[in-house]
């Protein structure tokens, strides 16, 4: 791991300390060690290109996100570019694998994608004033590493044309205080009820941030899809147009 370490200086004694004083300190140290708050407020947006193993094919990724929520997530597949989501502030649309055509999101899709938009760039960042809620729920070694245990609660999703608790648990390496795993339970769909896991590695620095260059995306004890990170390029100039639904 390419991450400056610093010590997380302790107030008081680890039993004497109350869980909403830890979980900030945690927090603070973790922006501190990735490249400081304030300049992750600075970010205008970030473009990432990554690549995808599925089914013994690498798949090319392109990734874009803005401040304020927009987002556009593209893939190559046998040589066409397929759109997985587009979203340009008030309308989410995506590409029908089968049909080839760009097709709108239905008004709940549309709603949790913007309940998520404040997201950009960390969804640790300013937490409190998102309205979520972070709290240490304990300490657990993950993938061999000693962590703790953070519970983050953010803005309530929709499911079934019901607000549920929209909650994920992060664990953060005890010695860097990076998070290198998150997990969530699934809440619908053929999954539902099992637990989602992404797994964060390779952290290194772009322009003075740090981000994790690896990901592997799945369910918890099996394995998962590893997505490399070759490209990340801080406030790029993008073409707004590619957030817009096609008009057909």
């Amino acid at each position: 791991m390419k991450l400056k370490i610093t010590t997380l200086i302790v107030l008081l004694s680890i039993g004497s300390l109350s869980f909403g004083q830890t979980v900030d300190e945690i927090i603070d140290t973790y922006f501190e060690n990735i490249g400081g708050a304030d300049n992750f407020r600075a970010l205008k947006g970030f473009k990432m290109e990554a690549t995808v193993n599925a089914q013994g094919m690498t798949i090319p990724l392109e990734i874009i996100q803005l401040k304020g929520g927009k987002q556009f997530v593209k893939i190559e597949l046998q040589g066409k570019e397929l759109v997985q989501i587009a979203f340009d502030g008030e309308v989410a649309w995506n590409h029908n694998f089968m049909t080839m055509q760009a097709e709108k999101q239905d008004s709940i899709a549309t709603e949790n994608i913007k309940r998520e938009s404040g997201d950009f760039p960390d969804p640790f960042l300013d937490y409190k004033d998102k309205g979520y809620k972070a709290e240490l729920v304990g300490e657990e070694t993950v993938e061999g590493v000693e962590c703790f245990k953070v519970k983050l609660t953010k803005k309530p999703t929709i499911v079934d044309d019901k607000e549920e608790e929209n909650v994920s648990f992060y664990f953060f390496d005890k010695e860097n205080f990076v998070p290198i795993v998150v997990q969530s339970e699934i809440t619908s769909g053929q999954m539902k009820g099992m637990i989602s896991e992404t797994k964060f590695s390779n952290y290194d620095e772009v322009d003075g941030l740090y981000f994790p260059f690896s990901q592997e995306q799945g369910l918890k004890d099996q394995p998962g899809q590893v997505i490399k990170f070759d490209t990340i390029i801080l406030n790029p100039d993008v073409d707004m147009s590619i957030f817009e639904l096609p008009k057909q």
